[in-house]
């Protein structure tokens, strides 16, 4: 079986979405930016802060053939950026996960750990900038997904339950 591969922008509920789908289906799930803090020993914030975006998207890559390379048949969440990958298409189904950045940031601050989480993605913290990343990366989300999903207005529980009906995956006997 295919790797489900989840793309979308920062906040979106990739991981969220994976660790439902797993539950689900009782298929592994994991995560691209733990699988780099995890080789690296340092959080995503920090790689950035020490080595530079363009030192990160070489380390998605790397992980992006290791996954190609070694894993089959898991729920892989991404990072926002991760779709940048020369090799994503061949890495399993491509699932867009697609919420308007007012959506996101709306969504991250109602939740009860806000700072935690905006603190973790210091581009939500501006919400032009964050638009014009959106408005750069929207049009090669669609052009790489293989199936869109919306998100807004849903719950998790609904999202998964489409992407199960979609992909006509199993459901785990509960």
């Amino acid at each position: 079986m295919d790797n489900i591969i989840l793309i979308g922008f920062m906040g979106v509920g990739k991981g969220r979405t994976s660790r439902a789908l797993a539950q689900e289906t009782g298929l592994f799930a994991i995560d691209t930016d733990d699988l780099i803090e995890s080789m690296e020993k340092k959080k995503i914030r920090k790689i950035f802060a020490d080595q530079g975006e363009t030192a990160f998207r070489k380390l998605e890559q790397k992980v992006a053939c290791w996954l190609d390379k070694h894993v089959a048949g898991t729920i892989i969440s991404t990072g926002g950026g991760f779709y940048q990958v020369t090799n994503l298409r061949d890495l399993g189904t491509v699932v867009f996960l697609h919420g308007s950045v007012e959506y996101i940031v709306e969504n991250i601050m109602a939740h009860p750990n806000a700072i935690k989480k905006i603190k973790k993605r210091p581009l939500l913290s501006d919400i032009e900038k964050a638009k014009e990343l959106f408005d750069r990366r929207l049009p090669q989300y669609r052009n790489l997904a293989d199936h869109i999903i919306d998100i807004e207005g849903r719950s998790v529980a609904q999202i998964s339950r489409d992407i199960i009906a979609l992909l006509k995956l199993e459901r785990r006997q509960q």
